[in-house]
């Protein structure tokens, strides 16, 4: 693989990003999503996301969008404010290449630069090893496993929630909206 870079998504990287998710949705369980969501959509939910502050990052190869990651809010819920979700997606000929790995680093170095406390990754299939692993190698450990929670290609899915600290609660600025 050529050198990966990490940098933050642009308007331009939609089309790239929506095959991605497109992929995911039709051939995955990552997502329990069964249609994809067109370019328009895609560049929405991105746009609610960006203006919100969140972190939206792609892996680029040879200028070529290769994988996207960002974190979301964990519940909408303002108590809830200093926590966020991530959210990982690698093109099918960059999987296993490290490429969700060098994502997922910059995704939580970014979430700690923003003054965030807490991640929580779901993992939309418990079966899903390779994205367990991902997590669990960066820190975070499982703190629930929801038994049947979705369907999707005809059978039930369970779901795994996974915790990483990003700060200490008692560096948190308390004060953020």
């Amino acid at each position: 693989m050529s050198e990966l870079t990490i940098r933050a998504s642009r308007d331009d990287d939609i089309s790239a990003i929506q095959t991605i998710y497109a992929h995911s949705v039709m051939n995955e369980t990552a997502t329990f999503e069964t249609h994809p969501p067109s370019i328009t959509d895609m560049a929405a939910r991105r746009a609610a996301l960006v203006d919100a502050g969140y972190p939206y990052l792609v892996a680029v190869v040879d200028e070529t969008v290769v994988g996207y990651a960002y974190a979301s809010a964990f519940r909408a819920r303002t108590g809830y404010r200093f926590t966020v979700e991530d959210s990982i997606y690698i093109a099918p000929d960059f999987v296993g290449q490290g490429v969700g790995k060098q994502l997922l680093l910059a995704l939580i170095e970014s979430c700690i630069a923003k003054g965030y406390h807490q991640m929580i990754a779901v993992v939309g299939d418990a079966t899903h090893v390779a994205s367990i692993n991902l997590h669990a190698g960066l820190g975070f450990r499982e703190v629930a496993r929801y038994e049947a929670i979705g369907f999707k290609f005809g059978r039930w899915l369970d779901s795994v929630h996974m915790q990483r600290d990003l700060a200490p609660a008692e560096s948190i600025n308390t004060a953020k909206a």
